[in-house]
Parts: C-alpha cells; structure tokens; sequence
C-alpha cells in the first residue's frame, strides 16, 4: 500500500493499481443508490455539479472543470482528483478518507464540517476558500498549494503537516492546531497567531512569526516616527 511521508506525518494513498480492481468510465458521478465505485470520470466541462448521499469508492476523476459544484453528505474512499477546476465548491457534512488532490484549483471554496483522514494536497489553489469545522481524523499534508487569504474556522488540524505552501494572509481562526507542523513555510504574513498554540515549527521561524504578530499588533516602530 502506496503512503506519502512528510517529516512525522504519513498518508495512506489510494490503491487504483491493486490486481483485479479495473476502473470503468462513466459518465456521471450519479450512482445507483448513490454509489460509485470502481471508476474513471474525467475530461467534463459541466455548468453544475450536484451531488448529495453520494458515495464515492476506488475511483479516479481528472480533467474536469465545474462552474458549480455543490455537495453535501458525500463520502468518498481512496480516490485520485487530478487536474480539475473545481473553484467556489461547497462541500458540507462529508468524510474524505484516503483521496489525493493534485493540480487542482479550489479558489474561494467552502468546506464546513468535513472530516478528513489519509488526505494529500499537492500543488492545489485554495486562495479565498473559507474551510470551517474542518477535522483531521487522520494525518492530512498540504504540499506546495496556495492558501492566500484562506481562513481556517474552528478547525481541529493536530494530524496536519504543510511543506512549500503560499501562506500569505492565511487566517486560523480559533480551532485545534495543538502538533500541526507548519516547518518548511514562510510564516510572516499568516494572521491568528493566537489560535496557534503548540504547533511545530523550526527555530528559524520565530522570527517569521514575530514578523507576523507585529503586523496583526499594529505595532508602529520608533524609527519610522523620528524619520517622517
């Protein structure tokens, strides 16, 4: 079984390669009973995707691009997303277990109350998404995304680890980050400082985060009164 490990945090990633699992195309993520499994969706430029109940298994969804995507109660267990354009999702009361999210733009989605366990994000565009009760289950690594003016609301990120990640006016506001591990980032522009408590992070970055707690302060310095 395929994993992803990153410093003190390792994900599980799906198994789409194991003998006698054969994807079939489809061509709706609609499934009898709400299930699918087993599949391939890919290549779709769709003005709305709406899915509600759903569960979503052993399958792989690239190439597609969605004007709307709304969906609610879904499930979904070892599956790749790769290349898709999924900007201003909504996505609510789901559990995302074993998934890979890789070259996707996510710009301004929200995601509320969505449990995630074995997630990796690789090189996604989440700027402007508001990601609120999200809970980490199980280890989840953000790898090389942007998070520009993300905000993370009364999340419970413990079991999360970020590498190489745009985290310009990021904002944690309240929540669980007790053992996130934030090493191998530029802190100096996140905002929330106060929820941080008891992440980890290398040495080096304290300065960032003096950096960062002097401009959510409004800190005016001295030197800049007596030059103007």
């Amino acid at each position: 079984m395929a994993t992803l490990t990153l410093r003190r945090t390792r994900v599980t990633l799906p198994s789409l390669n194991e003998r006698g699992l054969h994807l079939s195309q489809v061509t709706s993520l609609e499934g009898a009973r709400g299930r699918v499994s087993e599949f391939h969706y890919g290549d779709a430029d769709l003005r709305a995707l709406d899915l509600s109940d759903a569960h979503l298994m052993d399958g792989r969804i690239s190439g597609v691009r969605v004007e709307r995507a709304r969906l609610e109660g879904v499930r979904v267990d070892s599956v790749e997303v790769a290349g898709c354009d999924l900007s201003s999702l909504y996505w609510s009361d789901s559990k995302i277990t074993r998934a890979v999210f890789r070259d996707c733009k996510l710009m301004g989605s929200v995601l509320e109350n969505v449990t995630l366990a074995d997630v990796l994000f690789e090189n996604c565009k989440l700027d402007y998404s508001t990601l609120t009760r999200i809970r980490a289950a199980g280890p989840v690594i953000f790898s090389q995304c942007s998070l520009r003016e993300t905000t993370f609301t009364a999340a419970e990120l413990s079991a999360a680890a970020f590498e190489e990640c745009d985290l310009r006016l990021t904002e944690f506001d309240g929540g669980t980050y007790r053992a996130m591990d934030l090493r191998g980032n530029d802190l100096s522009r996140i905002r929330g400082l106060g929820s941080l408590k008891q992440v980890i992070i290398d040495q080096a970055q304290t300065l960032q985060l003096a950096e960062a707690l002097a401009v959510e302060l409004g800190i005016t310095y001295g030197e800049d009164l007596d030059a103007a």
